[in-house]
Order: structure tokens, then sequence, then C-alpha cells
């Protein structure tokens, strides 16, 4: 089994990259590797997409790289092959993103990105730091993670889901903040598991085991 990281230069993928290929080590599920290779993405036995910065700027760098994109909606939307988005990488699922423009996404999970407005003013915007999460629904892909625990955010945008059903969690920040997303084969978490400690490698390890 492959999982590949999809690399389209949006970002230091490396503490991504380790922390993926010591859960594969550890359970035995097989390679994971790191690619702007269209055709890796096609063999692709799971694929990962993570992103930092802007919405824009990261479809764009996407959709930049000849046939990447095409490869990756071949696998996931065609292929069915598990699928998690990370940050951006969530965040460009959503029908449509408002940083900095109004940009259309995947829409592969209905919704849109906006920015956070906290209720509180005195909460600072990104949200960034340890925040605890509260499950909304069970999935696979959070077995043996529970409310409480908590999770590693920089962000300044959240998901706001068109259907409630597919939001897995959320965390309080002046409000409800959507931390992650789920429908059919796709996971997409808004925090980075990579810097979650013992909750967000039991999610990595959990998605290379998942068979949606």
């Amino acid at each position: 089994m492959t999982t590949v990281l999809i690399d389209y230069e949006s970002g230091n993928l490396h503490s991504a990259e380790k922390a993926f290929q010591r859960m594969a080590r550890d359970a035995g599920t097989g390679e994971v590797i790191v690619s702007a290779r269209p055709e890796d993405v096609a063999r692709a036995d799971r694929v990962v997409l993570p992103g930092d910065g802007a919405f824009p700027a990261c479809l764009r760098g996407l959709k930049a790289c000849d046939g990447l994109f095409e490869a990756l909606d071949e696998a996931v939307r065609h292929r069915a092959v598990p699928f998690m988005g990370i940050c951006i990488g969530m965040q460009m699922l959503a029908t449509t993103g408002h940083e900095y423009e109004e940009t259309p996404g995947f829409d592969w999970i209905g919704g849109d990105v906006e920015r956070i407005v906290p209720a509180d003013p005195s909460l600072k915007v990104p949200h960034m730091g340890w925040n605890d999460l509260v499950i909304d629904h069970p999935h696979p892909v959070l077995e043996g993670v529970a409310t409480g625990d908590h999770a590693y955010f920089v962000h300044s945008f959240q998901f706001h889901v068109s259907d409630p059903a597919s939001r897995l969690a959320y965390v309080d920040y002046g409000g409800e903040v959507t931390a992650m997303i789920a429908r059919d084969n796709m996971v997409g978490l808004q925090f980075h598991p990579e810097k979650s400690q013992a909750a967000g490698l039991r999610m990595i390890g959990n998605f290379l085991g998942w068979a949606p």
C-alpha cells in the first residue's frame, strides 16, 4: 500500500512526512512518499493533501502543477481512495473560499470558508495554538480520540459546512469553529495532526488503516 502526501510547494512537509512514515511503519501499512507527480497520485492507495498559507494561493498552486489536480480528482472521486485534507488542504474541499477574494473550491463537501470572528473580542485571530476538540459524530479516523483531547491549530479562516452531518468535530474559540469534516471516503482536519501529539498520531494511524 502506498500513501502519497501531495507536494505542490504549499509549505514544509518534513514533519508531516515523518509522522505518517512513523505510523505506517508501526502499523505495517506500507510506504509513505511525498510527491508532486500525477502518476504517483494516480497509483496511490491513500492520498493526503496538506496546505499552508492562503486559500487562493494554495488552489492556484495545486492547479498550476500539470495534471496533478486531475489525478487527485480521479483518485478521490472516481476510485474512492481514502483522502485526508490538512489545514488549507481541508478548506479547499469547500464550495467557495472567501479569503482575499471569492475563490471556487473543489466543491467536494458543500460549504464556505470564511474568516473566524470570535464573539469575544479579546480573542485574537489567527486562532493559534492548542485547543480542545469537541466530537460531533463518531468516525473511524476518530477511534480512540475523545472530546477534550488537544489539537494544534494555526488558521484565520474556518469551514462552515452546509450539512451539519459533515462536521465531525469543533473547538470553542469565541464560538464553534470547525475542526474536522468528513463525507464518504474523505476526511478533513483543520488542525495539524503531525503537531498534535498523541491524538494527532492516533488519527494518522487510524487514517492509514481506514477502509471506507
